[in-house]
């Protein structure tokens, strides 16, 4: 049974539309604050390396695509799940 009779597409993106929003706004606040910390601790070494911008684009895109499979499977599993066989467990 789907909530408020949304079909199994709409119930996904409105779910993973939600996650995913917060997925980017952890990530804007989290990269900055990861880079300082990088910097003040690999400046410290005699053989420096800077930190390239790929590395926050792939953490980022990882972190989407993990929040995404696990609200996509949860989701699934939730709208096809019989609402009968839940309650009587209750």
């Amino acid at each position: 049974m789907y909530s408020l009779n949304q079909d199994l597409f709409n119930h996904l993106y409105s779910f993973s539309r939600t996650s995913q929003y917060l997925v980017l706004i952890a990530a804007f606040i989290a990269f900055p604050v990861a880079w300082f910390a990088m910097y003040n601790w690999l400046k410290g070494f005699a053989y420096r390396i800077n930190i390239q911008w790929w590395v926050f684009i792939l953490a980022g895109i990882l972190a989407l695509l993990i929040a995404l499979m696990t609200v996509s499977f949860q989701s699934i599993r939730a709208a096809t799940a019989n609402p009968v066989k839940s309650l009587r467990t209750e």
